[in-house]
């Protein structure tokens, strides 16, 4: 996990779900991507191990105007987001789960 965010806050009306009571997951997603899968069971896993923390996953040809606005490049992109939706850190590609644990120990 590497960079941090855009400052950009994100919120229910964008990511289709509630955000998480200490911080969110939000996966880009597309619908041929094998490693999409492998992070999606990652994000689930960190998610129902970490009390308050949302996974929400989001499909990245649906969703052109939010991909293009924070600059998603490709699939797998996973966003950590604080409790009040701000974007504060970002990976590219399929994240292991001790960085995704890592990377939550500086959201929440």
């Amino acid at each position: 996990m590497s960079g941090h965010g855009t400052g950009r806050r994100l919120d229910a009306a964008d990511i289709g779900e509630g955000l998480g009571e200490r911080a969110t997951l939000v996966q880009f997603s597309s619908a041929f991507c094998q490693p999409c899968r492998a992070t999606r069971r990652v994000l689930a896993e960190v998610a129902a191990m970490v009390p308050g923390v949302a996974h929400v996953e989001i499909d990245a040809e649906d969703h052109l105007d939010l991909v293009r606005e924070l600059r998603v490049l490709k699939t797998p992109t996973v966003l950590v987001l604080d409790a009040g939706g701000h974007v504060v850190r970002r990976a590219a590609g399929q994240p292991r789960k001790a960085d995704v644990i890592a990377a939550l120990g500086e959201a929440v």
